[in-house]
C-alpha cells in the first residue's frame, strides 16, 4: 500500500506525514528511519528534513508478514502453562485474553517466549509497522497483568488502532483487588518516571510524564479488609495503576514491588486484570467492546473472600463502565 502527496507549503517531513497519514508519531518516525519514505524519488531517513513547496512525497507501507519464530520446541515448552484465549478474530484484528506471567514482546531482559512468539507459532499474519520484536502489538500489558488486548493483523488496521489510542476512542477498564479499601472514588493525576532509587520501579516524579487514572469502588470483601476496584486510564504510563495506588497507600494484592506486605506464599502474582476493551473497528468503523474472563486463581480468591451473590451482580461490563459516572 503506497501513498503519494504533493507538498503545499514548507514543513518538516515527520510533521507533514502526521498531517497526511493515520499513524502515531513513533510509527511515522519508524517509517522514515527504516527507509519507507521517498522525497522526489530519493530515499529519506531523516525525520526532520525540511520539505519545500511542490515536492513529491511517497510513503510505502511494509507488507504484513509471518516471520520465523524462535526454536519451536523452546517456544512450546515456555508456553505450555500459559493459555492464550482468542476472544474475537477477523481478517484485520485479533482480540486476546493474555494470561499473567507472559511478556508481550521481546526485550534484552526477556528470556522466555513472548506473546509475539505465540502469535508466530500460530501462523497469524501480523502488522510490521512497529518492528520485528513487536509485530502486531498496538498496546501492551505488563508481564504480570492478565486480560484483554487487541492485535493488528494488517498495517492498515495498526495505524487505525494507533490513532484511536492517541485520541482516546479506544481504551480499557481494569479490575484489581487491593489490600485496603479506597476511601472513595478518586481521580489521581501525578507524573510518573523511572524511580531514581530502584531501576525496576516507576515512581511519582515531579518532572515525569503526565499520568492520570480513575479508581472506583466495586465490592468489599466479607471481612472488609480487601476491595475489588475498577480502574480507568487516561494515559498509558508503565505500571501506572500500581504507582498511582501506591501513592495513596493502597496496593494490589501480590504486588510486593510496590508495597504489598501480605503472605506471598499464598499469592504468586498481583491481582490486576484488563477486564474490558472498547474500540472502533479500524476497517468497518463498527463500535466494539470485548470482555476477558478472570483467570482461575483470581476468580478463586474472589469466591473465597467475597460475597459472590452480590459480586456477580456487579462484575459485568455495564456496571464497571457506569461505576465511572463520577468523572465529569
Amino acid at each position: 500500500m503506497d501513498k503519494f502527496f504533493i507538498v503545499q507549503e514548507p514543513n518538516r517531513l515527520d510533521k507533514f506525514l502526521s498531517l497526511n497519514i493515520e499513524a502515531s508519531r513513533n510509527q511515522i518516525e519508524q517509517l522514515i528511519k527504516k527507509g519507507f519514505v521517498n522525497v522526489d524519488g530519493k530515499n529519506i531517513t531523516k525525520t526532520g528534513l525540511k520539505l519545500k513547496e511542490n515536492q513529491n512525497v511517497e510513503v510505502s507501507f511494509p507488507e504484513a508478514q509471518i516471520n520465523p519464530i524462535k526454536d519451536i520446541e523452546f517456544v512450546k515448552e515456555s508456553l505450555k502453562d500459559k493459555e492464550v484465549k482468542i476472544i474475537y478474530e477477523d481478517d484485520y484484528i485479533l482480540v486476546l485474553n493474555k494470561p499473567y506471567n507472559l511478556t508481550v514482546h521481546d526485550a534484552p531482559s526477556v528470556k522466555d517466549a513472548t506473546l509475539v512468539d505465540w502469535l508466530k507459532l500460530k501462523n497469524i499474519s501480523l502488522s510490521t509497522i512497529s518492528g520485528e520484536e513487536r509485530h502486531g502489538i498496538v498496546h501492551r500489558l505488563d508481564k504480570g497483568t492478565s486480560g484483554v488486548m487487541v492485535i493488528a493483523k494488517t498495517n492498515e488496521a495498526h495505524t487505525g488502532l494507533a490513532t484511536q489510542l492517541e485520541d482516546k476512542s479506544m481504551g480499557r477498564y481494569y479490575i484489581a483487588i487491593t489490600d485496603l479499601p479506597l476511601k472513595d472514588e478518586i481521580i489521581i493525576e501525578k507524573p510518573i518516571a523511572r524511580s531514581p532509587n530502584n531501576r525496576l520501579k516507576m515512581a511519582i516524579v515531579e518532572n515525569g510524564k503526565n499520568a492520570k487514572s480513575a479508581f472506583s469502588k466495586i465490592e468489599l470483601s466479607k471481612n472488609e479488609k480487601y476491595e475489588l476496584i475498577a480502574c480507568k486510564l487516561f494515559t498509558g504510563r508503565t505500571h501506572q495503576i500500581r504507582v498511582h495506588l501506591s501513592s495513596i497507600n493502597r496496593h494490589i494484592l501480590g504486588d510486593n514491588l510496590y508495597g504489598f506486605k501480605g503472605e506471598l506464599n499464598k499469592i504468586n502474582r498481583f491481582y490486576l486484570h484488563a477486564y474490558n476493551l472498547y474500540l472502533i473497528h479500524p476497517i468497518t468503523n463498527e463500535k466494539m467492546s470485548f470482555t476477558a474472563n478472570l483467570s482461575d486463581d483470581m476468580h478463586n480468591f474472589l469466591e473465597k473472600n467475597f460475597n459472590m451473590e452480590s459480586l456477580n451482580d456487579k462484575i459485568n461490563e455495564t456496571n464497571i463502565v457506569n461505576s465511572f459516572n463520577f468523572i465529569s
